[in-house]
């Protein structure tokens, strides 16, 4: 094996990035189009069969819709050349030095001499080996890409490959840049032993070094994504995302089947039962990639966050003497009305930008509990809140905002996003409380609660939270552990359902408004005993009477809270979070 130096310190001078022509043109540090080139004579051929639904395909169309077949959607694959051509701006691609050079070092050989395929390979694909690091722009932000190519020996990781992660993992290390990994890989390559295995510690080593940073590291998972890839880097990144129809796995399904000695399920193993799994963020159409790569990096750039614009009303209530009286059962009876704001009306209407991220990359994505990055008021922040739905069908889909284990853990994994990267996390509270199911308990409702509240107390980062509707019991709490904690008018924010309160002390529900009254739960009584830090006013008849001015009236109170946090030290802050908590249920003296 010959490797080149990857010395990030003299990287620049030992070996100078080479620049791709900006007219377009594959050159060959990029290897060769995988996409098929109409022939200038006229018996050249100029359409195709799609592979997916076998329509006929017009060469040139397809290169233009990037490989995706415009009659059935199928994304065909695309060689690493293709692949950054389509993602990165015209004229921005520089390759990254430090590639290796793979050599047969056991000597191997099946039908054919490992270094007879190789050659093959080199020859045919225009690549070293079976991937390309380089550096370019995406909507004119900077970013290091590593992208694999399958044409070369199925984009098996071998040494070189290694090396080329590696070398693409500690360039945006050392020049502070974001890293875009993307996969087309059958596994790890077997003519090289267990070198090639030990591929999977060296690049997940490198990744584990960009997360160390404080980088942004993003996998793009595409058609097929399977063994030494998906058991390293390609599943390693703060955010994964795959094309339609992808298909991802540890296994292959040969093996699978042979092992099992059974059939597979319709779906198994492609992007869209991952996504429904919570093993990754999202599925995204080529076309879409762009413009949603683009969005992700200006939501994670390391710069300063700017000042919030200063509003001139406070929107806000923190003297309980200026709060009208609020009866119980008129409380109770608003914070459920569906017709209420939830959680994704207001993050659509006060947040500039937004990128639902899914899933806990364990067991499920959690409808009911919502998150993702986004920009509030041009402060790049996290976003967490239940979602109930807003009819019989949404609210189902989304088990009426009663969030499961999963739930929790897509909470927790998205706190430690925002700590990673100095995010401030808005969290909206709307639910009865956590599912009282038995695959919750099964699952251990109570422990992912506990730890998404550990959670909560430890994130380094700014947290303000607004009760919209019902704050039921600790699964109201596991979202709502906060720096400044709000709550709307006609909220409650209760240890227990005032139902389930009347069941247990008078064995009736009959008496929840009763209950509701003896317990506290109203925003006045809350902003009394100091556990809510000011009360947002609603409209005339609740929020759910005129929705547009109940969400305005929520981004101005977020606002100020926000701008109250943000300027605190950060050891200060964990301090007064502390103090916060600590005081609760203390006697004054």
């Amino acid at each position: 094996m010959r490797i080149v130096s990857r010395d990030p310190a003299t990287a620049e001078t030992a070996l100078p990035l080479q620049p791709v022509s900006e007219d377009g043109a594959i050159v060959p540090a990029l290897g060769t189009s995988a996409l098929p080139t109409p022939g200038n004579s006229p018996d050249a051929v100029s359409w195709i069969h799609c592979a997916s639904c076998g329509d006929y395909v017009y060469i040139k169309r397809l290169r233009r819709s990037g490989g995706v077949c415009p009659a059935c959607g199928h994304h065909h694959r695309l060689s690493a050349a293709d692949r950054l051509a389509h993602l990165l701006d015209p004229g921005s691609i520089r390759v990254v030095p430090g590639w290796a050079h793979t050599d047969d070092v056991l000597g191997f050989r099946d039908t054919r001499d490992y270094r007879e395929r190789l050659d093959e390979a080199r020859e045919r694909v225009g690549l070293d080996d079976a991937a390309v690091a380089v550096r370019g722009t995406i909507g004119g932000q900077e970013v290091v890409v590593v992208s694999l190519d399958f044409r070369f020996m199925g984009g098996s990781i071998g040494a070189g490959v290694g090396e080329l992660v590696v070398a693409g993992a500690e360039h945006a290390v050392a020049h502070r840049l974001p890293l875009l990994l993307i996969s087309s890989s059958g596994g790890a390559r077997m003519q090289e032993g267990t070198t090639s295995l030990m591929q999977l510690a060296k690049t997940a080593q490198a990744i584990s070094a960009v997360h160390e940073s404080g980088m942004l590291c993003v996998n793009l998972n595409t058609d097929p994504t399977f063994g030494g890839a998906t058991a390293s880097f390609a599943m390693l990144g703060d955010v994964i995302v795959a094309e339609p129809g992808a298909r991802i796995g540890f296994a292959g399904p040969n093996v699978i089947r042979q092992t099992i000695r059974d059939e597979l399920p319709p779906g198994f193993q492609t992007a869209e039962k991952l996504l429904e799994q919570g093993l990754i963020d999202d599925v995204v159409p080529r076309d879409s990639l762009v413009s949603w790569i683009t969005t992700l990096l200006r939501l994670h750039r390391t710069v300063a966050h700017p000042p919030l614009p200063t509003t001139k009303e406070r929107a806000v209530v923190t003297a309980p003497g200026e709060l009208p009286e609020l009866d119980a059962r008129t409380v109770l009876t608003l914070s459920r009305d569906v017709g209420r704001p939830t959680t994704l009306d207001y993050i659509t209407s006060l947040l500039d930008e937004f990128i639902e991220l899914h899933g806990d990359r364990q067991i499920a994505d959690d409808p009911a509990l919502i998150g993702g990055v986004g920009a509030f008021r041009g402060v790049p922040v996290v976003v967490l809140g239940h979602q109930k739905g807003t009819d019989t069908a949404s609210r189902i889909t989304h088990n009426f905002g009663m969030p499961q284990p999963s739930g929790y853990a897509k909470a927790r994994r998205l706190l430690r996003h925002a700590e990673k990267f100095g995010m401030p996390v808005l969290t909206f509270v709307d639910t009865p409380g956590a599912y009282p199911g038995l695959e919750a308990e099964e699952f251990g409702q109570g422990y992912a609660i506990a730890t998404a509240i550990m959670e909560m107390v430890r994130v380094a980062v700014p947290v303000v939270s607004v009760v919209t509707g019902e704050g039921g019991s600790g699964g109201a709490l596991g979202i709502s552990v906060a720096d400044r904690l709000l709550m709307l008018e006609n909220s409650y924010f209760s240890v227990i359902s005032p139902e389930g309160a009347s069941t247990i002390l008078h064995g009736t529900p009959d008496k929840a408004v009763e209950i509701a009254e003896a317990l506290g739960i109203t925003s006045t009584r809350l902003l009394e005993l100091g556990i809510v830090d000011a009360v947002v006013p609603e409209p005339e008849g609740g929020a759910g009477a005129d929705p547009r001015c109940a969400i305005q009236s929520v981004g101005a109170a977020l606002a100020w809270a926000l701008d109250d946090v943000m300027g605190i030290d950060r050891d200060e802050l964990m301090r007064q979070r502390e103090q916060r908590y600590n005081d609760f249920g203390r006697l004054a003296e």
